[in-house]
């Protein structure tokens, strides 16, 4: 396969709003050692990727530029000390940047074969949310059969993939959303209850749905005045996982109350995490994950796909919070 020297790419130049992601033409990127480079089919739209465009989200030494957090598509080109993938292999893969463009470089450890019969814009959807749930919900939040999580924003990409490994584990899940009809989707994507958080109050109606013991576990994408909200509705012993802070990084904490009931706060970015750690996590995903995708018991759940050329649009769509499920843009 011929590879040309340039490309089309969103790679805006200042933050901004949305229309700041225009069309531009940039060089092909070529793999280090370890890398691969993958011309790609399609590129996921993630929350990271608003903030970054805001200019509220810097990005980790040595990423690129260009926004983008995961993408689908066929390996073109190999670096040096890479044994596993070969040209012509379609994969998904997490990258630290570089995923709205029509190449993009991937350390050859954080891709994933796309699973048999899946389009490559539903493959792109899959690598920043399950790393990002698998690693929080499991490694961090130490999640068990049998006990009940709750997780807010139901309907977002984390919230969907949240549902989806906590009802693979066996576990109990409540979600928030903020509409009857954002509720009556993560119903049926499979959570065991779905509240209404701009007509309910979540705090008493975990309670009341829990019969006052509360949650197990928390998983956190609001901070702000939601984190002791969150503290109230968790069970003696119960884990509180932040993974970001919509409603701001600061939160006001009753500590007689997390030493009362013996709660664990904890968190973590995913990001800024090393090559090996995040290959850990394939490794995982590719042997208790993936084969959930083969045999379809797990399905990728696809809000909207974009053309590469309507990234602003996308980001509209995101920040309007109308989807359910993953963003996406075919390239």
């Amino acid at each position: 396969m011929t590879i040309p020297a340039t490309m089309t790419a969103i790679d805006p130049s200042a933050a901004g709003g949305p229309e700041v992601l225009q069309p531009v033409t940039r060089p092909v990127p070529t793999p280090e050692p370890g890398q691969v480079l993958v011309k790609v089919a399609a590129a996921g739209v993630n929350r990271p990727d608003v903030l970054q465009r805001q200019g509220l989200y810097p990005m980790p030494p040595g990423a690129p530029t260009i926004p983008g957090l995961e993408i689908a598509g066929t390996i073109v080109a190999l670096g040096t000390d890479v044994t596993r993938w070969r040209v012509g292999d379609a994969v998904c893969a997490l990258v630290a940047g570089g995923g709205y463009a029509e190449y993009c470089t991937a350390p050859a450890g954080q891709c994933l074969a796309v699973p048999s019969g899946m389009a490559l814009t539903d493959a792109a959807g899959l690598p920043e949310t399950w790393f990002t749930v698998w690693s929080n919900v499991m490694d961090r939040g130490h999640a068990r059969p049998g006990e009940t999580l709750l997780v807010h924003g139901g309907t977002s990409g984390i919230g969907v993939t949240a549902i989806q490994l906590g009802t693979a584990l066996g576990m109990t899940v409540i979600v928030t959303a903020g509409s009857g009809e954002k509720c009556a989707a993560a119903l049926a994507l499979g959570a065991a209850h779905a509240i209404d958080y701009k007509a309910q109050d979540f705090v008493a109606e975990v309670a009341r749905i829990t019969d006052g013991r509360g949650v197990d576990l928390v998983l956190d994408m609001v901070g702000g005045d939601y984190v002791p909200r969150n503290l109230q509705c968790l069970a003696d012993d119960g884990r509180h996982v932040s993974i970001a802070f919509q409603r701001g990084p600061r939160a006001d904490l009753d500590l007689v109350a997390v030493m009362r009931k013996r709660l664990t706060l904890t968190g973590s970015m995913l990001r800024p995490r090393s090559v090996a750690f995040k290959t850990a996590i394939a490794e995982t995903l590719e042997g208790v994950i993936w084969p959930e995708f083969e045999a379809g018991r797990i399905v990728p759940v696809t809000d909207k796909v974009f053309p590469l050329v309507e990234a602003a649009e996308a980001h509209r769509r995101m920040e309007a919070g109308t989807h359910v499920g993953k963003i996406v843009l075919s390239v």
